[in-house]
């Protein structure tokens, strides 16, 4: 493939590609049975039926990247025409594209096109979300200092801090800090905390705020008031998980929040080192 033929499709690509308000591109489906050279729509609905089936069985949601919706075309005489179309993410169009005829030039430069461009999205949302554990890790650090804050200041001393904690952690996984860390297959020595994924990190934290409220509210001057209050708010965060169909004990453990830590700041530097360079260049 040309140098110039890639040109050429990558604008062809790109002068079709729609955004939402939220800035996120799509593509219509119409637009993309021609882009990738079909000139049958039946044709291509067999590729489109081929790319739904893999969203599917990766565990992606159909709806959320084949939206389907109707469009109104004009036909001779201005007379207008209701046809069927779908609304597609960058997602559903590399897998399209991954289903289609590969010995199509179109087909070829579009595998390569997606696949790059849904890489880095695919970047992009693992760097959010590992940011987002982290600080979630972070916040609940805080937090809990702050409880044994709290239990010192009402209670005169906090030797039993790491018992109230661990008498949370039964509460919200109905097995003890121990037997978790055998579930997860981490050290003795390390933190439960640090291998838990995000929803679990926030929930614990959330208990923990109640806590830290209701012993201040309450004036609670006992550790065994402040201990079965805060086995009242995990038992009560617990419910609420299990409610909504999420088991804390059957969730996966993550990486060690630390060494992902580690990562995003190593991230962070060589970034910071490449501005750097290109300010010194400019």
């Amino acid at each position: 493939m040309t140098s110039n033929t890639i040109q050429t499709l990558t604008t062809n690509f790109e002068s079709f590609v729609n955004e939402t308000d939220e800035k996120i591109e799509f593509w219509f489906a119409r637009d993309l049975q021609h882009l990738l050279g079909y000139t049958k729509w039946d044709n291509f609905k067999n590729v489109l039926f081929k790319a739904q089936t893999a969203c599917e069985v990766s565990g992606h949601e159909i709806e959320h990247h084949f939206a389907e919706v109707g469009k109104t075309i004009e036909m001779p005489k201005g007379a207008t025409k209701e046809i069927d179309d779908l609304i597609l993410t960058r997602f559903a169009c590399y897998l399209i594209a991954q289903n289609g005829d590969s010995k199509k030039e179109q087909i070829a430069f579009a595998q390569t096109y997606f696949a790059i461009q849904t890489r880095k999205a695919e970047l992009i949302e693992q760097r959010f979300l590992e940011s987002e554990r982290v600080q979630a890790r972070q916040k609940l650090v805080e937090t809990e200092k702050e409880l044994s804050v709290v239990i010192f200041e009402q209670t005169g001393g906090n030797n039993n801090f790491a018992i109230i904690r661990s008498k949370g952690d039964q509460a919200l996984f109905s097995r003890t800090t121990a037997q978790m860390k055998v579930i997860y297959k981490i050290k003795d020595t390390k933190p439960l905390a640090d291998f838990m994924p995000t929803i679990l990190l926030k929930a614990k934290d959330f208990a923990t705020e109640i806590t830290i409220h209701n012993a201040r509210e309450n004036n609670m001057s006992s550790e065994n008031q402040i201990s079965n209050e805060h086995i009242t708010n995990n038992t009560a965060v617990r419910e609420t998980l299990l409610s909504r169909g999420i088991i804390p004990e059957k969730l996966l453990p993550e990486e060690d929040v630390k060494k992902v830590q580690r990562k995003l700041n190593s991230e962070s530097k060589k970034a910071l080192s490449n501005i750097s360079k290109l300010k010194k260049e400019d």
